[in-house]
């Protein structure tokens, strides 16, 4: 063999390489979550898309429309404060007899959940950021009933959300 096919083979063999460690690697980040992610895997690549105000349901996903947040009028002020400039959205959602709601975002926001005119404590997060497509989960334990999710400090116009019951 010349030095050129030489060349050719370690090339493509550290293109090989190189190619499944980025395929591991976005594993391992989804994987670095501390509870399952894989339910929000499968419902986001097709989540229909939702306006701001919508209803979710338990156990789906949905793409949500983002408006500036000094245009969302938001039943109790964000816990945290956004910025001038970023995106916000309310939604409601019935929460499931049990009470336990896991809230996965596809991106960068803030996430508060109210019930009775005041906001509800998470009582589990987990946020990475070397998993394509999901950045943060965050699990609630709430009465059984209506709440209102409500979203602020997002840069982007819109945010993959699926509301789910922890596994």
């Amino acid at each position: 063999m010349g030095p050129f096919a030489m060349k050719r083979v370690v090339i493509s063999l550290f293109a090989i390489l190189a190619g499944t460690s980025f395929a591991m690697a976005a594993d391992a980040g989804c994987a670095a979550f501390k509870w399952p992610v894989t339910r929000e895997q499968a419902l986001f690549p097709a989540a229909p898309a939702a306006q701001s105000g919508a209803a979710l349901s338990v156990g789906e996903a949905a793409d949500v429309a983002l408006a500036p947040v000094d245009t969302i009028s938001f039943t109790v002020p964000p816990e945290r404060a956004p910025r001038a400039g970023t995106f916000g959205a309310t939604a409601s959602v019935i929460v499931p007899p049990e009470g336990d709601l896991q809230i996965s975002l596809s991106g960068e926001a803030w996430i508060d959940v109210i019930q009775d005119d005041r906001a509800m404590k998470s009582v589990g997060y987990s946020g990475v950021k070397t998993c394509p497509g999901i950045r943060k989960s965050v699990r609630f334990k709430l009465a059984a009933g209506p709440a209102t999710i409500q979203f602020s400090g997002a840069k982007e116009q819109g945010i993959k959300v699926a509301v789910l019951v922890p596994e």
